[in-house]
């Protein structure tokens, strides 16, 4: 280890090494191709290197680098890059030409020459020989700390496909070549696809957790069962998707808002990257969820009103609006709108970190040969994040459709959401606020399930390519 580390500490590069020279990129990394396109990493100059390495490997905070912290960060840095060193040997021979590498940035959205692409191998290229091998990748390579390695993030992002009939915070993300040929929208109609054969599936779950979310209190402990044969001797067995079709309609608009947001805030926050840091997901996912919602909001409300209503009550969605309209002016449209927006922030931080953590525990555990962790770990972890968010902000969503159902219930308060919370505490405990949990789980797996499989057969017929 000691011979390992003082060969890691000889690694900078020649011209990184003056802290007072003013060349602070090497000339390689100044190529780009004909639309200007940088194809090179761009390296910090020397004092900037050490501040990301320190900050990567301060492992408790203390703003130093000791001997175990810079050991454990170039052992973990060393498996990143080997992962994607495999990635970029497509012969799996062990080492990577000219062609693997044109290849492999294609497959992000950058088109070089054969000449570019051996000047990129002549930067790292020690003997001469036009190729590179794992240890001319690892030296060049292993003193400069990447953020984002896009070979492996790409393997590893929130999908369309993990479509659990709730909100979806962070939209899917897309390669530069994806959006020039138009793959992106068939991506987003598969997803939609999905979503709406997942939520009709699974619709009968969803009104009875909405019913438990408004009805059910220590007078009247609904069970799940008990829920199921209410609502079939109220109205038939078609009674059970009630509120569904408004529920399918909003996915189109809510996915296509959210996705056109979440690119317009990339651009304002100044990220050119393919694959954003889990802050700037967050950041721009949350304010994308925001327009969306926003935009969308009045069809929550008659999503709920619909689940709600009695038979006979209204002749559809659009009776169900005017009614609204007339009856209780267009400010109905917006009631639950405060803690529906308040419990985007925890449902995307928790499930964001969630899924970061599972992502980097595969990652150091079982990432040996591939960075490609395989369809049934990435359902996984996106349910098991999916379902931590949700139970965080579930007491808002809670709150959000009691007020969306205030006027549908005879004798209902009409509170604010602090006293409707101060309310729910006060008479049913803080059990109250997680009313219609069970159901809300229970569709989650068949949900996700449901999701992946309409949504894999909705590539292959839209001809949309695996990335």
């Amino acid at each position: 280890m000691i011979q390992f580390v003082r060969r890691a500490l000889g690694l900078y590069p020649p011209w990184a090494v003056c802290e007072g020279s003013n060349k602070n990129v090497s000339p390689q990394e100044e190529q780009a191709d004909s639309e200007g396109q940088v194809i090179l990493m761009v390296v910090a100059p020397l004092k900037d290197l050490k501040q990301k390495i320190v900050k990567a490997g301060d492992k408790d905070r203390d703003g130093q680098l000791d001997f175990e912290e810079f050991v454990h960060y170039l052992r973990d840095h060393e498996k990143k890059l080997r992962l994607v060193f495999r990635s970029l040997d497509k012969k799996n021979d062990g080492r990577i030409d000219a062609q693997e590498i044109m290849q492999s940035l294609r497959d992000l959205g950058v088109t070089i020459s054969e000449q570019q692409a051996e000047k990129i191998l002549k930067s790292m290229d020690k003997n001469g020989t036009m190729t590179i091998d794992w240890n001319e990748w690892r030296d060049y390579h292993l003193l400069h700390p990447a953020e984002n390695i896009p070979e492996i993030i790409l393997y590893w992002k929130h999908s369309t496909i993990f479509d659990v009939g709730e909100n979806l915070i962070v939209p899917d993300e897309f390669t530069v070549e994806e959006k020039q040929t138009g793959m992106w929208w068939r991506h987003l109609v598969a997803g939609g696809g999905a979503g709406a054969v997942s939520r009709t599936c699974t619709a009968p779950l969803d009104r009875l957790k909405v019913l438990m979310q408004v009805h059910a209190s220590r007078n009247n402990n609904m069970s799940i069962l008990g829920g199921f044969t209410t609502m079939i001797r109220e109205g038939g067995f078609r009674s059970l998707w009630r509120g569904n079709g408004i529920n399918v309609i909003k996915i189109a608009p809510e996915s296509a808002i959210k996705f056109m947001a979440y690119e317009q805030i990339k651009r304002l926050i100044g990220s050119d990257q393919e694959t954003l840091g889990i802050r700037e997901r967050l950041v721009a996912g949350s304010l994308a969820g925001v327009i969306a919602q926003s935009s969308i909001y009045p069809m929550e409300v008659l999503k709920t009103r619909m689940a709600l209503r009695k038979t006979g009550q209204y002749n559809g969605m659009l009776d169900c609006g005017k009614k609204i309209l007339l009856k209780e002016g267009m400010a109905a449209f917006y009631k639950g709108y405060v803690p529906n927006m308040l419990g985007i922030i925890p449902y995307a931080g928790i499930d964001l970190a969630v899924y970061e953590t599972l992502k980097n525990a595969w990652l150091n555990r079982y990432a040996t040969s591939s960075a490609d962790p395989g369809v049934f770990v990435l359902l996984a972890c996106g349910t098991i994040s999916s379902t931590c968010g949700q139970l965080a902000s579930y007491p808002l969503a809670l709150v959000r459709t009691r007020m969306q159902a205030e006027a549908s219930v005879e004798g209902a308060p009409q509170a604010t959401m602090s006293k409707l919370f101060k309310h729910i505490i006060k008479t049913e405990g803080a059990f109250g606020l997680y009313r219609g949990l069970a159901p809300n789980f229970m569709k989650v797996i068949p949900a996700v399930s449901i999701s992946y499989v309409v949504y894999e057969n909705l590539k292959l017929t839209l001809g949309v390519t695996s990335r």
